[in-house]
């Protein structure tokens, strides 16, 4: 019978694949907050609030992308 062997990723490896996945938060969070900001343009006065609380939303994205990068550091750390 075959022994399960679990291949165990280089911290390289690991620091690679969180830099692939907290890009994609980055870019999330920018996207949403330009489509705030086009919002906004577009409807002038009247999409003001709307606008804002699209950018609060990418703004959220970000705070999510801090968390996780310090939850990251103190792990490593």
């Amino acid at each position: 019978m075959a022994r399960d062997i679990k291949k165990r990723l280089t911290q390289q490896q690991e620091f690679d694949i969180m830099k692939l996945v907290l890009d994609k938060f980055l870019w999330l969070g920018t996207a949403v907050m330009a489509f705030g900001l086009l919002n906004m343009w577009v409807e002038g006065v009247a999409g003001i609030r709307s606008g804002l609380l699209i950018m609060v939303a990418g703004a959220v994205v970000f705070v999510l992308f801090l968390i996780m990068v310090v939850k990251e550091y103190e792990i490593i750390k």
